[in-house]
């Protein structure tokens, strides 16, 4: 008798072990996690019809690879290139955005949007800003 409780005991805490595991909610601490240093940058004050460019560092702090899907600018005036698609865990990449301060004038403000395989932060964002003198001779506003 005291072999078959012995063995009724060891399936079920069999079976509730394997019914905690399938509990868990899939991927809750596994997955591609993306970081991206500074999340801002301001080039202070800059002259029109400048290039300004700064490196930004994509990590994956994830267990998974991560996979830069897309990147997007908020302007014409802003791109963002360098950067691998492809980033495994504990890596980094770095992403060169540059910023064509033209014939503005005043506070610029533009953001990139990288879009990734992260599930808990599908795009993230990164601000750069500039503030442009007004051309010599132009007006001022």
């Amino acid at each position: 008798m005291r072999k078959a409780h012995s063995a009724v005991l060891a399936l079920l805490l069999t079976a509730s072990t394997g019914f905690a595991e399938e509990a868990k909610p899939a991927g809750a601490s596994q997955g591609a996690r993306i970081s991206i240093e500074p999340a801002s940058f301001d080039f202070g004050k800059a002259l029109p019809n400048k290039t300004l460019t700064k490196e930004f560092v994509i990590k994956n702090f994830g267990t998974r690879d991560l996979i830069i899907e897309k990147v997007s600018t908020t302007c014409g005036c802003t791109v963002a290139e360098g950067y691998s698609k492809l980033v495994k865990p504990g890596e980094t990449t770095t992403l060169r955005v540059k910023l064509e301060t033209r014939n503005s004038s005043g506070r610029l403000e533009r953001k990139v949007a990288v879009k990734s395989n992260d599930p808990e932060k599908a795009v993230a964002e990164v601000t750069v800003v500039a503030t442009v003198a007004a051309a010599e001779g132009a007006p001022k506003q």
